[in-house]
């Protein structure tokens, strides 16, 4: 009897920690020591869990209450020593779960920039999702900051900062 309620114990911590670790693998926990304020972070989810020289797609979120102002074009910029590619044709942007008109993305390899133009402004306080599919994961694992900026149109023609996301490619 003892052995049966110990087996059953420990199946049953088996299959309630199950969804948890593959929940944990697709958002960002919690991060110490980044350097990046915790208000600063960005949620993210890395859709085929980040292998090193796979094929990913990267939703990256902006959640509503940093949408103070409307947006009229989204800046990602990416650290030099991250190696992967991205197709600038599979990138989209999501407004409460529907997909908004691109009139431009361009992808600045040398500069390390992804500029996201949408054809009518982002309205404010609307939770935004970019969508980077087709993204060829760097060959090694690491870290890399994706820092997000924004133009809000009639604004001062300078970016503002939004937040960073914090990918771990394994």
């Amino acid at each position: 009897m003892r052995r049966l309620l110990s087996a059953l114990a420990v199946t049953s911590l088996l299959v309630a920690g199950l969804p948890a670790l593959t929940w944990a693998q697709s958002l960002p926990g919690l991060t110490l020591f980044s350097g990046i304020k915790g208000e600063n972070q960005l949620p993210f989810r890395l859709d085929f869990g980040g292998q090193a020289n796979g094929w990913d797609r990267y939703i990256l979120r902006i959640p509503a209450k940093k949408m103070k102002l409307a947006v009229g074009q989204f800046s990602i910029n990416y650290p030099d020593y991250y190696k992967g590619t991205f197709d600038p044709k599979n990138i989209e942007v999501r407004v409460k779960g529907k997909a908004v008109p691109l009139s431009e993305v361009k992808w600045d390899k040398e500069g390390k920039l992804i500029n996201i133009f949408p054809q009518e402004p982002v309205p404010a306080a609307s939770p935004v999702e970019l969508v980077l599919s087709n993204v060829q994961n760097p060959a090694f694992g690491g870290v890399y900051y994706f820092n997000c900026q924004v133009l809000s149109p009639g604004d001062v023609p300078l970016l503002r900062y939004m937040g960073t996301w914090i990918l771990s490619i394994n």
